[in-house]
């Protein structure tokens, strides 16, 4: 590593625009890459408006060579996975470097060094900055661009990593389910028998008077019936209603679905437009003063074929029942009336057998692999 390379602290609006804007321009040029939004980002990093600092810790650091951005690194502190897990597991996000092992090794190592200030003793990731958001490293799929709200990165960053000592911790997965080589008979059959079993199952879409109600039951659903997954972090009020008012600005009510049984609320999904699509055209994540339009006309013109469903729970009780094919029934019935072509459910933990087992069956495929990974400090 030459001399000239120096990792420092993120000190001052102008280093944390730098920070922000690395992610940009390191893939000037990749065709598969789809810019954020940078007002995203901003209020990510933003201690003020993002409600995961009410528990939460973020250190950002940049590794510069002669005054250029050549890296930069999160390292985070989880008060609620710490409060969950008292594992004193940190974490690292942000992540990006030049394909140069000796930036990435110095990067680790102040993120290393925060951490251990703050008395953890491990750090996983990328999350950015938790679980609950954008998270995991892409090592399988470069040749496509990444859905909404996935991760996309250099396929380098994972051979950096195991050779700094990481090992992964996780494989998640993101599943591809196509109109056209989905058995919607074989759903319809198995959807029948839950539907004889239970029956005073109804399904109904979201009421979007009632937005922010709703988004509460999910958020209660969602923490219960992930409670067990690996990994799995509760979502404060805060941050769920944070993510409810972003996604209200795309959501389509058609899309999301609640289960209930005898009148009481034991399931739900949520699928969004794969706006990707239309950002990929929004040169440098800027909204303004060509981005919006840009964005609007591409999504008008049939721009956005595709969906994803970030969201499904099923409360614990009810597990195994067979209630979430009966959302994923639906989302492909209502999207192909709505012009949708295909919808990507992601991710999806390579320990959840009952999941994985479920969408291989139907005839869903793997189109990208994801992977966490630790490194004891």
């Amino acid at each position: 590593m030459p001399n000239s390379v120096t990792v420092r602290p993120v000190a001052s609006s102008g280093d944390r625009r730098k920070f922000i804007d690395f992610g940009y321009s390191l893939y000037d040029g990749d065709p598969h890459f789809v810019p954020p939004l940078r007002m995203d980002q901003a209020k990510i990093l933003n201690e003020k408006k993002n409600p995961f600092f009410e528990h939460g810790e973020i250190g950002l650091f940049l590794a510069e060579d002669n005054g250029k951005v050549v890296g930069r690194i999160a390292a985070i502190r989880n008060g609620m996975h710490l409060q969950k897990y008292d594992d004193n597991v940190g974490f690292f996000g942000f992540f990006e470097t030049v394909d140069d092992l000796e930036v990435s090794k110095v990067l680790v190592e102040a993120a290393s060094g925060w951490l251990n200030e703050r008395g953890l003793v491990a750090m996983r990731g990328p999350a950015n900055p938790s679980l609950n958001d954008t998270s995991g490293l892409l090592v399988e799929g470069f040749d496509r661009e990444p859905s909404i709200l996935m991760a996309y990165n250099k396929p380098y960053y994972e051979k950096h990593l195991l050779d700094l000592g990481f090992e992964r911790k996780m494989t998640m997965f993101a599943y591809y389910v196509h109109k056209k080589y989905i058995d919607i008979t074989k759903l319809e059959r198995g959807a029948a028998i839950v539907q004889r079993r239970n029956p005073g199952l109804t399904l109904r879409t979201m009421d979007m008077k009632r937005y922010m109600d709703e988004a509460m039951i999910a958020k209660d659903i969602y923490n219960e019936a992930w409670s067990e997954n690996w990994g799995h972090v509760p979502m404060t009020d805060h941050e769920f209603e944070h993510l409810a008012k972003d996604l209200k600005q795309v959501v389509d009510p058609n899309l999301v679905y609640y289960l209930e049984l005898d009148g009481d609320t034991v399931a739900f999904s949520v699928t969004i437009p794969n706006l990707n699509q239309a950002l990929k055209h929004v040169k440098g994540g800027r909204l303004l003063p060509l981005g919006l339009p840009t964005l609007l006309a591409r999504a008008k013109l049939g721009g956005v074929y595709e969906t994803r469903m970030p969201l499904m729970g099923v409360r614990k009780a009810y597990h195994g029942r067979g209630f979430d094919s009966l959302m994923v029934l639906e989302t492909i019935k209502r999207g192909k009336e709505a012009d949708y072509d295909a919808c990507e459910m992601s991710w999806v933990l390579e320990s959840n057998k009952v999941l994985v087992n479920a969408l291989d069956n139907m005839g869903a495929v793997v189109d990208k692999t994801y992977a966490l990974f630790e490194k004891t400090l």
